[in-house]
């Protein structure tokens, strides 16, 4: 049965990654999963937001996608160890910082796919996410941490568990069982989506079985990160559920007649 997430939004979906970040934004000094990208891609008309959760010294969940400062910030710190407060200041004239629950209160109307990056979110998420698990997808690249955020929610007496991507080692054993033509269906029990890059270095990741043996046991497709028009396009004719994109304005555009 196909997961409320999913139900009553347009297909193929849009997935705005980390918000939306516009020639405006862009000149303006706005960051990614701050308040204002979100705000962006929001008034770009998506339904979904991709983004990462990391925590704070405090034990705030907070939408930041690395496990350090230094990327985005030039602060070599980790997430961990700064006070959210301070966050919250270098955020201020960027767009503002979000945690997972002022993201869930300042956008009702949003469906939010949420990386878990580390396993020191898993508990926290839980309380955070127990109303919301309608209009929530819970990922991560480590299955032990997706796991574990999903057991969460449920024990916080949640009456449904959010949507879920499989992580790096479901994606490896469906591709390779769909390749040998062997049942996934372990695999894919309660995966209600995988998302997935084209490629990976040589190999093709995406591929006709793949997306045969997804689509038999109600799994959508979606592909990362894919900012041109014309790859879109190409990628939901060749099957995709979805596109997770920089340029989710682009992709709307694109996607629209299809």
């Amino acid at each position: 049965m196909t997961h409320p997430y999913f139900s009553k939004t347009r297909h193929p979906r849009v997935l705005a990654r980390r918000g939306l970040i516009t020639a405006a934004g862009e000149d303006s000094g706005v960051w990614e999963n701050s308040a204002a990208a979100f705000a962006a891609a929001h008034a770009a008309g998506v339904d979904y937001i991709e983004t990462d959760c990391q925590v704070t010294a405090d034990g705030d969940v907070v939408l930041f996608h690395d496990a350090t400062l230094d990327r985005l910030i030039g602060d070599g710190r980790r997430v961990d160890e700064v006070r959210t407060r301070e966050l919250r200041s270098m955020f201020a004239d960027h767009g503002g910082l979000l945690t997972v629950t002022d993201a869930l209160a300042s956008f009702p109307d949003v469906r939010f796919n949420i990386d878990v990056k580390t396993a020191a979110a898993v508990d926290p998420l839980g309380p955070i996410l127990v109303d919301h698990t309608h209009r929530v997808l819970l990922t991560s690249f480590s299955d032990v941490n997706r796991r574990a955020a999903l057991a969460s929610v449920l024990r916080a007496g949640a009456a449904l568990r959010p949507a879920t991507s499989g992580g790096s080692r479901t994606i490896a054993s469906l591709r390779a069982l769909s390749a040998l033509r062997l049942s996934p269906t372990r695999v894919l029990r309660e995966i209600d989506a995988l998302q997935i890059p084209e490629r990976f270095g040589a190999l093709s990741v995406l591929t006709p079985a793949l997306l045969r043996a997804a689509h038999r046991h109600d799994a959508e497709v979606h592909v990362w990160t894919v900012n041109d028009p014309a790859d879109m396009q190409r990628l939901v004719a060749l099957g995709a559920d979805g596109i997770v994109s920089d340029r989710a304005d682009l992709a709307l555009t694109a996607l629209s007649p299809l």
